[in-house]
């Protein structure tokens, strides 16, 4: 495969597919930032595919109490799925089992806008058990369900995206397994700088890069042979002599541009870090166009 190389770091000629998918956002609130976060971390657990896990989910950022409803402090979560009823489904079931059950817990919309809405306090509520009292305060309709502890609120919708994209990605190959990881938590902090984009992987990085599916029957997707360093000898590897290690940044957005400007992000971090002390080359997954209508040519994106 041809390459450029930018500061010693060889970029492929090749492109990044993504394809559509439905997504919403959450902003969670608590009486401190750490139980904000909490709540929103086991919320967006199991949330790495929608593969296995039905949806792809992960804390996109930290917010002040200047900027929640309740002047409280907050973490605001992106879910993505490939149907609106898939989306309802997760939503409600991880706000319930998550959100109402954490300590001081509050949940609002976190989109002002969207094609369409799912229901939120509005499924949630009828753990009230008839106790439950709906209040409006302004365009805005809240849920309070009589909790242990108090009250939980919870807005009544949340607005959905159709316009979300899925499946962008970088592919980071290095000379050693630490320096490839070190280039990739330098990409994937410089994305956490992006907005309305989320890496849902955990650390926001995936070892287990997959293709599309698999010798055992039943199974969609399996290992990226042609990626696994191991494996050189036995399949048609894409990996040269000096490559020992590659590990994947999955990217989620609820624009294609947000998708577009996190990878340019990530690059530059690792053409920053250089082959010294990061990767020797950087990739991208695609199935020749053929999966999703969203490219990302690599070259185009290069600071």
């Amino acid at each position: 495969m041809r390459a450029l190389t930018v500061n010693g770091v060889a970029i492929d000629d090749t492109f990044a597919e993504a394809f559509d998918m439905r997504a919403t956002a959450l902003v969670i609130t608590a009486p401190t930032a750490r139980w904000a976060a909490q709540a929103a971390a086991t919320m967006t657990g199991f949330a790495t595919s929608v593969i296995g896990c039905g949806c792809e989910a992960a804390l996109e950022r930290m917010m002040s109490p200047q900027e929640t409803l309740d002047g409280r402090p907050g973490a605001r979560v992106l879910m993505f799925a490939v149907s609106t009823s898939e989306l309802q489904r997760q939503l409600q079931n991880r706000v319930g089992q998550c959100v109402l059950t954490s300590p001081g817990s509050a949940c609002y919309a976190g989109l002002e806008a969207g094609e369409d809405k799912l229901k939120l306090g509005a499924a949630i509520r009828f753990f009230g058990d008839g106790w439950q009292i709906a209040k409006r305060l302004g365009s805005r309709r809240y849920w309070r369900v009589p909790v242990m502890d108090g009250e939980f609120v919870c807005e009544s919708t949340a607005y959905l995206t159709k316009s979300a994209v899925g499946g962008g990605n970088l592919i980071v190959m290095g000379a050693s397994a630490a320096k490839t990881l070190a280039a990739t938590e330098a990409a994937v902090d410089a994305m956490h700088g992006v907005g309305d984009v989320i890496m849902p992987f955990p650390g926001g990085i995936a070892r287990s890069g997959s293709k599309v599916g698999s010798k055992y029957k039943g199974a969609s997707a399996s290992t990226n042979d042609p990626y696994c360093p191991t494996l050189k000898g036995a399949v048609q590897s894409a990996l040269g002599p000096e490559i020992a290690s590659a590990l994947e940044i999955v990217i989620d957005g609820l624009t294609s541009d947000a998708v577009g400007a996190a990878m340019r992000a990530g690059l530059a971090a690792i053409v920053e870090l250089g082959p010294e002390r990061g990767a020797l080359r950087v990739g991208a997954g695609n199935y020749g166009g053929k999966l999703g209508r969203h490219h990302y040519h690599l070259k185009d994106l290069l600071p």
